[in-house]
């Protein structure tokens, strides 16, 4: 079917897409903003906030069972 216009779908079909491309664009000042804390923190020598990895984690003391004497 098509509408008035000739198109396919009409008014819905922009009306999805014009919604995609505002919350794309939301996401995208989100990761920003996020982006821009972490390089001023990184400049202000601050500690990264994020948990980071458990194997990148020191080992509290523990002894290496690897063989070596």
């Amino acid at each position: 079917m098509t509408s008035d216009d000739g198109t396919a779908k009409g008014g819905a079909e922009r009306d999805a897409k014009a919604e995609r491309e505002r919350r794309l664009a939301e996401a995208l000042r989100e990761n920003l903003l996020k982006r821009k804390a972490q390089a001023r923190g990184r400049r202000a020598g601050e500690a990264d906030q994020c948990a980071g990895l458990a194997a990148a984690r020191p080992d509290d003391g523990k002894s290496d069972d690897s063989g070596k004497q």
